[in-house]
């Protein structure tokens, strides 16, 4: 099994990284090159349903739960699973000081008829783009809360 834990700290309220972070619609800007499409497909109480296309046209259907008054998002991936077995998703928010720490863990297995790359190596690809994608968030999210406390 595969795990990934990353953390960044926002220099923004809890309130505004939270929404920023998991406004879906956004997820082309805020990963960068990673999602050439981020599409909602179906909101009910907490229990986002989304469709994610990447840079290379591959598309997958997952589901997010958003636990706002729990400070963190839990998601799943769906449909196709492959070339995982399972990825599941958590998005903790620590309200620090110098504002939000926000952490990102990430637990998958890959499917045995995925031979490309090992899991080590899926590892290190999860945390080399997670890495930079939350630079980007910080800075998307940190200019948006200094918009917002002119």
């Amino acid at each position: 099994m595969g795990h990934t834990r990353n953390s960044i700290l926002i220099n923004a309220p809890y309130d505004i990284t939270f929404e920023v972070s998991n406004h879906i619609e956004r997820w082309t800007e805020l990963f960068g090159d990673e999602y050439v499409s981020a599409e909602v497909l179906e909101r009910e109480g907490n229990e986002i349903t989304f469709r994610l296309t990447d840079d290379e046209g591959k598309s997958w259907v997952s589901k997010r739960w958003l636990h706002k008054d729990q400070n963190f998002a839990f998601a799943s991936r769906h449909d196709p699973m492959f070339p995982f077995v399972y990825m599941k998703i958590v998005w903790i928010y620590v309200e620090r000081a110098e504002g939000t720490e926000m952490i990102w863990m990430q637990d998958f297995e890959m499917d045995p008829k995925f031979t490309k790359f090992s899991e080590e190596q899926i590892e290190g690809f999860i945390n080399e783009h997670s890495l930079h994608n939350m630079g980007i968030f910080k800075k998307v999210i940190e200019k948006e809360a200094a918009g917002v406390s002119k």
